[in-house]
């Protein structure tokens, strides 16, 4: 009787543990789509919780990194140039208008000025990537880093299952639903997860305009470490991006890797799901009660703004 007791006992204190691995495991499986992995993720985190969250922000770090990677051996250089020429122009515009933005709406609600800053880079460029570079060239504080990445990862999951739906009611193309949705959607797995869910052409372009867009957390950071006048200068450089391209590179030159490049994009998209998944569990009830009213409706406004723009210029622009 004492040792079914004690059987029970290490049962249900690892139960966490145990719906966590099979959840993610289920993450795999094809019939597993990006959104429902997110899902799944948001559960688990109003519910069971994380009990492996010290590890898995490293993980999904890594994790996304790869599947981006991964997601190049389904392109072609010549379709990436296109791409990424073709979104240039809005890139700069959008970085700029949504960083002067979020500055006046920062100081009109009263925000403190590195939190306002940090959510007006990650929606600007790429997100938590974004957060993640520019904060200890601001000095920012892990409150402030906090409450940036919760209204960030918050939103740019909406985005995930929005987006399409918008996107099929405008009846938008897969070109500019892929230059629309790297422009306006925050984190690159939720830019990647909502083209994937658009189509295969707006999945490639929306990697590349998203990936070239990201190598500008390197100019702004620059510039924050001016405005900000602390003398700090580390910045981290997105080394992926450029094995990204590379890969592209290679891709388009070396036959052998054509022929291999369907499992590889496969399991690029498998990766995004688990990532996705990983990235939910994270979103506690926690982490959203301590974002605070003013800088959830900084996030919220500049979200709007961007997406909004970027949607005119789209249709206006690309045909």
């Amino acid at each position: 009787m004492h040792q079914e007791r004690t059987a029970a006992a290490g049962i249900s204190a690892n139960l966490p543990k145990i719906i966590f691995i099979a959840a993610a495991a289920s993450t795999l499986l094809p019939a597993i789509q990006p959104p429902i992995a997110l899902l799944l993720g948001l559960a688990l985190a109003q519910t069971t919780g994380n009990p492996f969250a010290a590890v898995t922000p490293r993980i999904t770090h890594w994790l996304l990194q790869l599947a981006v990677i991964g997601l190049g051996f389904g392109m072609n250089m010549h379709t990436a140039i296109k791409a990424g020429s073709d979104g240039f122009l809005l890139t700069i515009a959008s970085i700029a208008g949504t960083l002067v933005l979020g500055t006046l709406l920062g100081k009109i609600l009263g925000i403190e000025k590195n939190t306002a800053h940090l959510i007006s880079c990650g929606t600007a460029i790429c997100g938590g990537s974004a957060i993640a570079a520019i904060s200890p060239v601001i000095q920012a504080t892990d409150k402030q880093i906090s409450v940036a990445l919760g209204i960030i990862f918050l939103l740019n999951s909406l985005a995930l299952f929005i987006f399409p739906v918008i996107g099929h009611w405008l009846n938008l193309s897969q070109q500019q639903f892929g230059i629309w949705s790297a422009i306006a959607i925050h984190d690159t797995s939720s830019v990647v997860g909502a083209a994937n869910k658009y189509g295969e052409e707006a999945l490639q372009i929306a990697t590349t305009v998203k990936l070239s867009r990201a190598l500008w957390i390197l100019p702004v950071a620059f510039l924050s470490a001016f405005l900000f006048k602390n003398g700090q200068h580390k910045i981290k450089i997105p080394w992926f991006i450029g094995i990204f391209l590379l890969v592209v590179v290679l891709n388009t030159w070396i036959p052998a890797l054509v022929t291999a490049g369907p499992y590889l994009v496969f399991s690029a998209k498998t990766a995004l799901s688990l990532t996705l998944f990983l990235i939910g569990t994270g979103l506690t009830r926690q982490t959203f009660s301590s974002l605070g009213w003013q800088p959830l409706l900084q996030g919220i406004l500049l979200w709007v703004a961007i997406s909004a723009g970027a949607l005119m210029a789209v249709i206006s622009l690309i045909k």
